[in-house]
C-alpha cells in the first residue's frame, strides 16, 4: 500500500466536488468513477479484473446476498431512529434527485458502481489480511460527504463503522472465495435496496 497512500484523494475529492461544488449526485457518482479509472490509469502493474467475475464457493455468494440484501429495508423502516433531516427530500431535489429522476440514478449505481468500488477499494488498494486495514476505514469514510447534514451525527459514526465493518468483510469474501463475484453482487444488492428505500422515503 505504501505507494499506493495517495491513491483515494482523487476519488475523495472528486465526491466532495460533485455534491457540494456542483451540487450534482451524478456529477459526483460519475466523477468518482473517472477518478477511479484514472488513479488505476497511472498505475501499471495492478490486479487483473477477470476476478471481479470468479467465484469458487458458492457459500460466499449466499452469505453476501443475505447481509447485504436486507439493508435497505433496515434504513426503511428504522428512518426514525437515525435523525433523517426533515428537509432531505429538498437536499435531494437539490442535489437533482426525486421520484423522476432516482430509478435511472439507482439503474446505473447498482450495476456499474459496485464493480468499479470493489476493483478499487478491495482488488488494487486492499489487502489479503485477516484483521482490520485502514483501506477499510478509507473506503467507509469517504460516505461521510454523502451523510453530513442529512442524517444525525450519531447516525453518521454509526453507518462509518458499518461501512467499514462491510469493507472488512468483502475483503475476506475476495480472500477466501479467490474472485470477487460474491462481493460483487453483495455490494450490488446493497446499493440497490439503500437507494429502492431512499425513493420511497422520498416519494
Amino acid at each position: 500500500m505504501n505507494e499506493k497512500w495517495f491513491a483515494p484523494v482523487l476519488p475523495y475529492l472528486a465526491v466532495w466536488m460533485g455534491l457540494f461544488l456542483f451540487k450534482s449526485a451524478w456529477a459526483a457518482l460519475i466523477g468518482l468513477h473517472i477518478a477511479f479509472l484514472c488513479v488505476l490509469a497511472f498505475y501499471q502493474s495492478k490486479p487483473a479484473p477477470i476476478h471481479l467475475f470468479k467465484s469458487k464457493k458458492s457459500k460466499w455468494i449466499v452469505f453476501n446476498l443475505l447481509l447485504c440484501g436486507p439493508v435497505g429495508l433496515g434504513i426503511y423502516y428504522l428512518h426514525s431512529f437515525v435523525g433523517l433531516a426533515l428537509n432531505f427530500k429538498m437536499q435531494l431535489a437539490q442535489l437533482g434527485l426525486n421520484t423522476n429522476t432516482l430509478p435511472a440514478f439507482i439503474a446505473y449505481f447498482s450495476l456499474v458502481n459496485p464493480f468499479l468500488e470493489e476493483y478499487f477499494w478491495r482488488s488494487f488498494f486492499g489487502s489479503g489480511t485477516k484483521g482490520f486495514y485502514i483501506g477499510d476505514l478509507l473506503y467507509a469514510s469517504y460516505h461521510v460527504f454523502i451523510l453530513i447534514n442529512k442524517v444525525s451525527i450519531l447516525a453518521t459514526l454509526f453507518s462509518i463503522v458499518c461501512l467499514t465493518f462491510i469493507g472488512w468483510f468483502w475483503r475476506q469474501s475476495r480472500r477466501e472465495d479467490q474472485g470477487q463475484l460474491a462481493a460483487v453482487l453483495g455490494h450490488m444488492a446493497a446499493d440497490f435496496s439503500v437507494l429502492t428505500a431512499v425513493f420511497f422515503l422520498v416519494k
